[in-house]
């Protein structure tokens, strides 16, 4: 015997018991999308995505609690291993400051016997003596390439003064290429920070030296203003680069086609003044013809107020 049931009943059945969960997957959909586009209209405005789950409003659901829990702890997390990764950093930096400031007082010492005893192996050596401290300024710059905005001090400086002090410190590798030096007269002032253009223009100047023939060589510098900008030009009429890497020079660790012919080059050098000319707020401008020449323009804005970039 069967039991007879309407459909009317068998279907009001059915919507009794399917209403309140449709009811209940709606506004749980309705809850997990507000939850979901929080999260993605928060994390489109912050600048620093680790710090989501500190922003994030509270959800009124348990799920999307327990969601916040473990975003919470995978940040705090994150936020120890940074602080020990900076630590870290932080010593190994203490560390290389203290080592080149100790390994500067035996180059010091060498250099003194050097004066006290010069010849021509004395001068060799002598050479070799400025490579190794330009190498060590290039490695102290580097572990400071990331605190700028911490270690400097913007002021009105005379570029001539910057030009004939970093003109001076390479007078040695002048004299022993036989190198012509040409200076125009350069009365622009600029506002920067002093210790680190001195840096960049040395490397700008070292570069020119290197790569300039003997005997045959000449480095013209000089300097202008253009609209709201002072614009330094170190130019040399040396081995210059090939056009294929011109796009790469700033690269870290980039030699080229030069670095293979002479042996001479880290990559590191052109990458620090780029980075640090980015830094400070600073154009560079590099033109080079292969056999002909490079020149290289560093451009310095007018403002005398400045932003660094970190």
């Amino acid at each position: 015997m069967y039991l007879r049931i309407p459909l009317v009943i068998i279907l009001l059945t059915w919507f009794i018991w399917f209403l309140p969960l449709l009811a209940y997957m709606v506004l749980n959909y309705i809850k997990w999308s507000r939850y979901i586009n929080d999260i993605r209209r928060v994390l489109e405005e912050l600048d620093k995505k680790y710090l989501l789950p500190e922003v994030i409003d509270e959800p009124n659901f348990l799920l999307g609690e327990e969601i916040n829990d473990v975003l919470r702890e995978l940040s705090k997390n994150m936020h120890e291993n940074v602080k020990h990764y900076r630590t870290e950093q932080e010593e190994y930096r203490e560390y290389i400051e203290m080592w080149i400031h100790e390994i500067k007082t035996p180059i010091a010492s060498s250099r003194l016997v050097i004066e006290n005893n010069y010849n021509d192996v004395t001068r060799k050596i002598d050479y070799q003596i400025d490579r190794i401290d330009n190498f060590i300024e290039q490695v102290l710059y580097y572990t400071r390439s990331d605190e700028v905005s911490k270690d400097y001090i913007i002021k009105e400086l005379e570029l001539d003064s910057i030009v004939k002090k970093v003109v001076k410190k390479n007078y040695r590798d002048f004299i022993s290429k036989k190198i012509k030096l040409e200076i125009e007269e350069i009365k622009e002032t600029i506002y920067s920070d002093s210790k680190w253009v001195e840096f960049i223009v040395n490397q700008i100047l070292v570069n020119s030296v290197k790569y300039t023939k003997e005997k045959e060589g000449v480095i013209k510098i000089s300097a202008n203003s253009q609209g709201n900008s002072v614009v330094l030009i170190i130019e040399d009429n040396g081995v210059g680069i090939i056009e294929r890497d011109l796009d790469r020079i700033f690269e870290k660790g980039f030699t080229g086609e030069n670095g293979r012919r002479f042996g001479k080059s880290t990559g590191i050098g052109l990458y620090l003044c780029k980075r640090l000319c980015d830094k400070l707020g600073l154009g560079l401008k590099l033109e080079s013809k292969l056999n002909k020449g490079t020149k290289v323009r560093i451009i310095f804005p007018k403002d005398k107020v400045m932003k660094i970039y970190t």
